[in-house]
């Protein structure tokens, strides 16, 4: 059977507190643990600070992969954010290289998002992704064998990406999320979807999610096209409606045990995360060197 991989997204930058978002490194750890013991193969890591809002905090970073590896049974492949907190991803050095300070810095990271461009987050103000900011977080990415998941919000990014593969500052081999639905950006229709998958370079990996109304639609097209899924409460906070109308809030454990059953239900079966580190090209999992350079016994 084919394999998919799936994605959870566990907290988010700007999904507001309130819809059992994790927040804390213990909470955020504790997601990510029963997501993959659900059938997710990799937890993409937002921080939040004590007043619940996105914040690039490497020590948080750090101590929630800490608490993740842990679990001496996990083998989840962790992916951290290289954006998160609008006060400091404004283009400037600092707020730069407060986006990037955990992925320098911290062992254990073995993915890391790569927004390929700036774009009106509507309607709260610009989402900035530089090129000199791009240049720098591709070269860290490299330089500490990191797996770009390249975020495309319009199919501009995929020049922009190119970009940076042709002048050596991202790998030949890349992975894609698409991410459909952000006001400002492409909406989460199929058409899309498809659109983008075409424009894709030959032999890439890559993966999809909708936002909000836009989620189950692309979950299912991304599975008909032969793409990989991304599931949680960044992306979904309602999970649908019940007979008589009404919002049924979402947790992660909902979406995760939905998309694994919706594979299942394809024909497909959900990667195992040793699997996953098959398809997206990451070195196999050593557990006893991660935890080495973590200080975990």
């Amino acid at each position: 059977m084919a394999k998919t991989i799936i994605t959870a997204a566990l907290t988010g930058a700007v999904t507001p507190a309130g819809y059992n978002i994790p927040e804390t490194p213990e909470q955020i750890a504790a997601d990510a643990y029963e997501a993959w013991k659900l059938g997710a193969a990799v937890v993409h890591l937002h921080m939040r600070d004590e007043q619940g809002l996105g914040v690039m905090d490497k020590e948080k970073f750090r101590e929630s992969i800490r608490l993740i590896r842990e679990h001496k049974d996990c083998d989840v492949i962790i992916n951290c954010t290289s954006s998160g907190d609008n006060r400091v991803s404004g283009g400037d050095p600092a707020g730069n290289a407060k986006r990037m300070e955990h992925h320098r810095e911290i062992d254990g990271i073995e993915m890391g998002s790569y927004d390929a461009g700036s774009f009106n987050w509507m309607p709260g103000g610009v989402f900035m992704n530089t090129p000199q900011f791009l240049k720098e977080l591709g070269d860290v990415y490299m330089e500490r064998g990191i797996k770009p998941e390249i975020e495309i919000f319009d199919a501009g990014m995929l020049g922009v990406a190119d970009y940076y593969v042709k002048k050596g500052h991202l790998p030949a081999q890349n992975h894609y999320q698409l991410c459909l639905g952000v006001l400002g950006a492409m909406s989460a229709t199929v058409d899309n979807l498809l659109y983008l998958k075409n424009l894709l370079p030959q032999g890439s990996t890559w993966s999809a999610f909708g936002v909000g109304a836009g989620h189950l639609p692309i979950m299912f097209a991304t599975l008909a096209l032969g793409g990989h899924i991304r599931v949680g409460l960044e992306d979904n906070v309602i999970y649908g409606k019940d007979e008589s109308g009404n919002k049924i809030m979402a947790t992660n454990k909902m979406l995760v045990e939905r998309a694994v059953s919706a594979v299942k239900a394809y024909g497909n079966q959900p990667a195992t995360s040793a699997e996953a580190r098959q398809i997206l090209g990451i070195p196999a999992f050593d557990r006893d060197a991660v935890c080495t350079k973590l200080g975990i016994e």
